[in-house]
């Protein structure tokens, strides 16, 4: 390992070469309060920026094992440091210094949620920092004393201030710890309660706007209040109760007027498969971690998909229990969303009728009597959703406004009235008894079988040019080869450090040969989780000795969305 004085040295020496020269400083440096790695320089100014790792032995920071001993505790641990890191840097006020990205120091930022990823590692032996940071050019001329400021005076006052024990608020990082903790906890518990999920009271669900997740505020924020009949009290692992609405597993309809908060309340039921940071609102909106988001999806590939369930009896005698085009439709793609949940083990299904296709939902008796059913090839939800909660174990929660016919399939029905539940099952039962509809069940047969499809290796190329070309692009785009994989309707992702996590384990799986014409989608993904667990995020990177930084952990469910939505992919 060498010291800071000799990481100088090298700078002044290569001071005024070009920007290639910087490769001289990758390696090892004891700084004094902080170790430095810099494990990746960039190509030139405008390149990605350089990666690397701040390090500072547990024998200086003091963090003690209790806030890190677990891997609820740890991801807390990490997703606190990560966040001090973030504002000692905005606090720092790195500039610019000269040409393209010279003079950036940044670290992953965290959103709402609380979530493994790869920023920061915290262990016995020390914790640790990722951050990319952009060398100093002058054009394509390295600018040496600008670099020396930052790799030798910037970047050890931030290990200074974020990754040493002594500069933190003891109840504050405990607090943190704790709450994660609390929601893992609960999460774990709802199954044994028979639940699907569960609404905290004071919960505030409605967010700040539509492109901000942040908490909305006001004197007209309207906290959640569970309806006396749905109340339960869950314990705390400290034994601490919370109370709130649980939903029990079945059929679960919100319905209300529009604009009274349903499709808020399914949101935030969406979003509880993850934890969220103290303040949030929904620390105690906490849903099983199968849960999934269902809507049309217009125009989305869909290869191999028995979906016979629902739609069959297409014109020209077009098989559907092997399903593939490149541009669904509404209703055939949200049939094939369904489809490929069930195969990868979903165990809640959330709709929203706004996001559905209307002929998949429901078809009233009026259009039954107009188009009889051996001309109608679609078996509309309404007739499936009590057979996958009875025949699989598959729950739906569903926001109704307009399809009444769905009050004979449910268990319970909550209606929304300015923004607080009522528990209206009885009443619904009521009406469904007063003003029966003469709609025909459309199925009388069992919900069929799930099959597995097992990709073709060769129809997914990441290779451009002879090159792996895999790039994330934000949350919601992966250039994968010579396609684009489209991500805006997995509407679970939150992060773009999930969709780069994705990126590279598809990558992954093909190099490890996991897809290899052998094994189903489902036990590719459960292979890349398993190895995730066991060995880290860290070992999804496509480079070797590079520690990335961006990762952040997606479910199963997205990284299987992922790999459905790759247009040459090609099933058995």
């Amino acid at each position: 390992m060498q010291n800071n004085e000799e990481l100088r040295e090298r700078l002044r020496r290569i001071n005024g070469k070009g920007f290639k020269a910087y490769k001289d400083l990758e390696g090892e440096y004891d700084l004094g309060p902080c170790r430095l790695f810099i494990d990746h320089v960039q190509a030139d100014p405008f390149a990605p920026p350089s990666r690397l790792r701040v390090r500072v032995d547990q024998s200086r920071a003091k963090f003690p094992p209790d806030l890190y001993g677990t891997a609820s505790r740890r991801t807390a641990a990490e997703d606190y440091l990560t966040r001090a890191f973030g504002r000692a840097i905005d606090r720092m006020g790195t500039e610019r210094r000269g040409t393209g990205h010279s003079g950036l120091i940044r670290i992953d930022r965290c959103g709402q949620e609380v979530l493994p990823r790869t920023s920061m590692v915290i262990n016995d032996q020390f914790v640790e920092a990722r951050v990319v940071v952009g060398l100093p050019a002058i054009g394509r001329t390295i600018a040496a004393r600008q670099a020396e400021t930052m790799l030798l005076g910037d970047i050890p006052r931030l290990a200074a201030q974020a990754l040493y024990h002594q500069q933190f608020s003891e109840a504050e990082l405990q607090k943190h710890v704790e709450l994660n903790e609390a929601q893992d906890y609960l999460r774990h518990e709802l199954s044994g309660r028979g639940l699907v999920s569960f609404v905290g009271n004071g919960s505030i669900l409605p967010r700040e706007s539509g492109v901000s997740d942040r908490p909305l505020v006001g004197d007209r924020v309207i906290p959640f209040q569970s309806p006396p009949q749905l109340e339960m009290e869950l314990s705390l692992p400290d034994g601490k109760p919370v109370k709130g609405m649980g939903i029990p597993a079945g059929v679960t309809l919100l319905t209300g007027g529009g604009y009274h908060g349903k499709s808020t309340v399914l949101r935030a039921i969406e979003r509880g498969v993850y934890n969220h940071i103290a303040g949030d609102g929904r620390e105690f909106v906490i849903t099983v971690p199968g849960a999934i988001k269902i809507r049309a999806e217009d125009g989305r590939p869909v290869t191999g998909v028995n979906i016979s369930s629902f739609i069959n009896n297409l014109p020209f005698g077009q098989d559907t229990s092997r399903f593939s085009t490149q541009e669904a439709s509404g209703s055939t793609s949200q049939a094939a969303n369904i489809l490929e949940a069930l195969e990868m083990g979903a165990e809640l299904l959330l709709l929203d009728e706004d996001t559905s296709a209307t002929n998949f939902m429901i078809r009233d008796a009026r259009m039954q009597a107009l188009v009889c059913k051996d001309k109608e090839p679609i078996t509309p939800f309404i007739d499936r959703v009590r057979q996958l909660n009875s025949e699989l174990g598959v729950s739906s929660i569903l926001v109704v406004g307009g399809s009444g016919d769905y009050l004979d399939a449910a268990d319970l029905v909550v209606m929304m009235d300015e923004y607080r539940p009522f528990d209206v099952t009885e009443r619904a039962r009521t009406v469904a008894l007063q003003f029966r509809t003469d709609r025909v069940k459309e199925v009388s047969t069992e919900f069929g079988r799930l099959t597995p499809r097992i990709p073709v290796p060769s129809s997914l190329n990441p290779e451009r040019g002879g090159r792996v070309k895999v790039d994330a692009k934000g949350l919601t785009k992966i250039v994968f080869g010579r396609n684009t994989i489209d991500l805006d309707y997995l509407e679970q992702l939150v992060d773009p450090g999930q969709t780069e996590a994705i990126a590279s384990a598809i990558v992954y799986a093909l190099k490890r040969g996991y897809i290899d014409g052998r094994h189903g989608i489902r036990e590719i993904v459960r292979q890349v989780f398993r190895d995730v667990e066991e060995q880290g995020l860290d070992i999804l990177s496509p480079y070797v000795g590079q520690h990335p930084g961006d990762y952040v952990i997606p479910r199963p469910l997205e990284l299987a969305g992922a790999i459905n939505r790759i247009r040459t992919l090609k099933c058995r």
